[in-house]
């Protein structure tokens, strides 16, 4: 195997880290993140909800498993970039093919032999940031200047780069009949919905909400997705509409949005939660559930705090009546659940389908499934 290539990942702060090219050759700038699981680096990759950033890998080899079409959560890599602290060298996995080849065949540029212990606690004391990963021989001004022209992402409207053009529909099952807008849903959200015999239809973004009750379904579903929630005003307008009239479920991007409709703002996470390993009460029954999480931003509460104190759900009034935050992240306190209690309605923060991820959270479907046949909360 010939010698790798020089590269480095730059900071808009200055902050500079070397390594060794992989995958594609650069270069590529995004935000930059990390995410602290030990597996799932192909799911993540093709997250939608990574759309614009580039993914830094806390487990220290990447790729050891090799890659395959069943780890895929769409149709492509949305993230720009990724960093390693080492990958696995081919020939030694045992899927359908190799990590680095498959980074290589996608044009997702990589570099390895970082330091990505020292990079991630730079994140973690000074935030999420735009970088890029870049060859050797570029100069730090030319990067810079690249670096600084990629939008940041506070303010960013993500979710029509990764809308589907046109519904796609799910025709199958003997359950009931579900509309989602879709903002980025993965493919395993779908999967879940539709192993439990869901008839799903999946919706642009934009589609006017006079056009998505006129399908009549049994319930509307709110999906992930990556960019800023305060940048999705027509959607959140739209969801305004829904609420009240059938009942109204989502998750991580979609429970952002739903708080958003029911008068709760959202804000920017330092350095976001991005792992498999985010504990999360459920403030109604004291459960506790190790999640799968992937996002930048939060939902604030109704005090502008940003967290939520002490095991009682904070109910408040609004023009739906009572509305309830569920659940709360016990690392740091923040908003993880939406429970409205006068009409149908419910939202996590956390991705129940565990891909990749534990499974603690997947009875939320069911959940999910049993409040839309009730007709409300409980």
């Amino acid at each position: 195997m010939s010698p790798r290539e020089p590269a480095y990942l730059l900071l808009e702060d200055g902050s500079r880290f070397d390594g060794f090219e992989a995958g594609a050759r650069g270069p590529a700038t995004g935000e930059v993140v990390f995410n602290t699981a030990m597996t799932g680096y192909q799911e993540s990759l093709t997250d939608p909800s990574y759309r614009g950033q580039i993914i830094t890998y806390t487990y220290p080899m990447v790729g050891n498993y090799g890659v395959a079409e069943a780890f895929m959560e769409s149709d492509a890599p949305h993230a720009r970039a990724v960093v390693m602290r080492e990958v696995a060298p081919a020939g030694t996995t045992t899927q359908q093919g190799d990590w680095e080849s498959w980074l290589e065949e996608r044009g997702v540029p990589a570099i390895t032999g970082v330091d990505t212990r020292s990079l991630v606690r730079h994140i973690r004391d000074k935030g999420a940031m735009r970088g890029g990963v870049f060859p050797g021989e570029m100069s730090e001004d030319e990067a810079r200047e690249r670096i600084f022209a990629e939008p940041k992402m506070s303010g960013q409207d993500l979710a029509r780069e990764v809308t589907p053009p046109a519904p796609v529909v799910f025709d199958e099952g003997d359950g009931p009949r579900v509309v989602a807008i879709d903002t980025g849903i993965k493919r395993s959200i779908v999967e879940n919905l539709r192993a439990r015999g869901v008839r799903l239809e999946l919706h642009p973004c934009d589609t006017p909400a006079a056009e998505l009750l006129a399908r009549d379904p049994d319930f509307f579903f709110l999906a992930n997705g990556p960019g800023d929630p305060a940048a999705l005003d027509y959607v959140v307008e739209n969801v305004r509409q829904l609420i009240g009239k059938k009942p109204v479920f989502g998750i991580c991007l979609g429970h952002q949005l739903m708080c958003r409709a029911v008068g709760l703002a959202t804000y920017k996470l330092p350095f976001g939660h991005r792992g498999a390993n985010h504990p999360v009460k459920d403030l109604a029954t004291g459960k506790i559930d190790i999640t799968s999480q992937n996002h930048g931003f939060a939902v604030q509460t109704p005090d502008g705090s940003g967290k939520i104190v002490g095991d009682e759900p904070l109910r408040w009034q609004t023009d739906f009546g009572t509305a309830e935050l569920s659940h709360v992240n016990l690392y740091d306190h923040t908003v993880e659940g939406l429970v409205l209690r006068d009409v149908p309605g419910a939202t996590v923060q956390y991705h129940p389908e565990a891909g990749p991820g534990p499974h603690d959270a997947l009875y939320l479907f069911d959940r999910f499934l049993a409040l839309a046949e009730s007709g409300g909360a409980s």
